[in-house]
């Protein structure tokens, strides 16, 4: 038998467990306090809703669930599919699947938080796990930019509550970038390659995507257009404007940084970021992340989606939503040392068997104030308190013929 989790899972100790339920805990309170409310999805879901989905590069990170019993035989004699189900690659199909189900229950328009586990058949590395949390809020049922505002406003509050601070939010607008890409010459069936290939610009630089563009693209005036639009740095929300027919996107995107920045006196930092793309296939307008100095990397990101939902109900019902990386930002605060502050103090009560009933008692009393964990003595006491305080408690406790005492730890 094999002591250690599969690789891209963890086991977490204690201390681990406390840091992820306080982040947890601070950023569902956040979201709570702007009005979002917790539901609740399971973690399988049928495989053609998962294969429909419009996922992009993570549907080919899915973990199928074969067919059971004599399904399974006839898939195997007959040649049909082996999967019926999968588990959940992200919280965003889920929802839509489970708004289409129970709308009738819900405020329109619904503001909803998802946190849960979900899975992906990823190459296991740094930032990279087969077993992840997320942390999501989305609005459904609205089709107004308020609700772009919204999610950033009370992401950004999340955020700063556990402790980023030096942040910036990318926005850009998927019926923009197609517009520009239009106007440029690109062929529409060549433009998700081309965005792909756009999206690594920070990675390969601009003669990288010069290259990238050359196996994608047959017209080298098409290339050279896209290349010296970037070649100079960003490129402004007024620049890529300038090329659109409809003028309907860039409008919608300034309203929303414009009334951000009025609502948050300007406290949110926010770009406008051509090359910013997402890679699900599902985004319909505006996408978002956001990136941070100490994380390479985003470390929250989302978009609008106002076609999935119809997937399930026949017709288009608009949403919008915003996901932290929870793992992401754990490990952030992991590397700082980060200890949560509302922890109570931690005891521990030393006592002998026959002590039982007085430690006992002595504990519950002291539990009003911290937290005290009773641990009977076994072998020579100096190194069990060794133990206890390389374990992160902060005082101990003795039954003594006085009484209780305690002693604090680390002193």
């Amino acid at each position: 038998m094999k002591i250690l989790p599969l690789k891209g899972t963890c086991d977490y100790l204690p201390r681990e467990v406390a840091l992820r339920d306080y982040l947890q805990g601070t950023i569902l309170s956040v979201y709570r306090a702007a009005g979002y409310e917790r539901i609740s999805t399971p973690a399988i879901e049928d495989i053609e809703n998962i294969d429909k989905s419009e996922g992009g590069d993570n549907l080919n990170l899915i973990f199928k669930i074969l067919k059971r019993g004599e399904k399974l035989e006839e898939a195997l004699s007959d040649g049909s599919a082996l999967c019926d189900m999968g588990l959940r690659y992200d919280l965003t199909l889920p929802l839509s699947r489970y708004y289409a189900n129970n709308r009738q229950n819900l405020l329109t328009p619904a503001k909803c938080i998802q946190t849960d586990r979900v899975w992906r058949a990823e190459r296991p590395q740094k930032g990279r796990l087969r077993e992840f949390v997320q942390c999501d809020i989305d609005i459904l049922g609205s089709a107004s930019p308020t609700c772009e505002v919204d999610l950033i406003v009370t992401t950004a509050k999340a955020l700063r509550a556990v402790g980023m601070e030096d942040f910036t939010v990318h926005i850009n607008d998927r019926g923009l970038l197609t517009g520009l890409l239009a106007a440029l010459g690109v062929p529409a069936e060549a433009t998700d390659g081309v965005c792909i290939t756009l999206d690594k610009l920070d990675k390969i630089g601009i003669d990288g995507v010069r290259r990238e563009l050359g196996e994608r693209l047959s017209d080298e005036g098409v290339i050279e257009k896209l290349c010296a639009l970037m070649a100079d740095g960003p490129v402004t929300l007024d620049a890529a404007a300038a090329y659109l027919a409809d003028k309907a996107p860039a409008e919608n995107l300034r309203w929303i940084m414009d009334t951000v920045a009025a609502v948050t006196d300007g406290g949110v930092p926010l770009v406008f970021d051509l090359t910013l793309i997402r890679g699900q296939g599902y985004y319909t307008g505006p996408v978002f992340e956001v990136r941070s100095r100490e994380f390479r990397g985003a470390i929250a990101g989302g978009g609008r989606y106002d076609r999935l939902i119809g997937k399930f109900l026949g017709e288009n019902v608009p949403a919008v939503g915003f996901s932290i990386g929870f793992e992401r930002i754990c490990a952030i605060l992991r590397d700082r040392g980060f200890t949560p502050p509302t922890r109570r103090r931690r005891v521990a009560l030393l006592y002998y068997p026959d002590q039982m009933v007085v430690a006992a008692r002595a504990a519950e009393e002291l539990r009003e104030t911290c937290d005290v964990s009773l641990i009977e003595k076994t072998g020579k006491v100096g190194k069990l308190i060794g133990r206890i305080e390389a374990y992160g408690f902060d005082a101990f406790a003795e039954v003594t013929a006085e009484g209780i005492t305690v002693k604090e730890l680390g002193q």
